[in-house]
């Protein structure tokens, strides 16, 4: 659907150059936005699905451990 907004000019010119520090346009910018007041954004659904790969998943390491110089070690 599309939808007219009325913006004053120093509003919208700042917010293309935010969008586009962002690698992304004032429009995509809105629809996440309103995405996000509908409910409907994506990191609420990460979190979703977070919480029910915790519950379904029991945490088996085996016995393995964090090794830190293994971690950090430089190739």
């Amino acid at each position: 659907m599309n939808i007219t907004l009325s913006v004053d000019d120093e509003t919208i010119q700042l917010a293309r150059k935010q969008a586009e520090v962002l690698g992304t346009s004032v429009n995509q910018l809105v629809r996440d936005y309103l995405a996000s007041l509908a409910g409907k954004s994506r990191s609420a659904d990460d979190m979703d699905e977070f919480e029910r790969l915790s519950r379904e998943m029991h945490g088996d390491s085996k016995g393995w451990k964090f090794n830190r110089e293994e971690i950090h070690e430089r190739r």
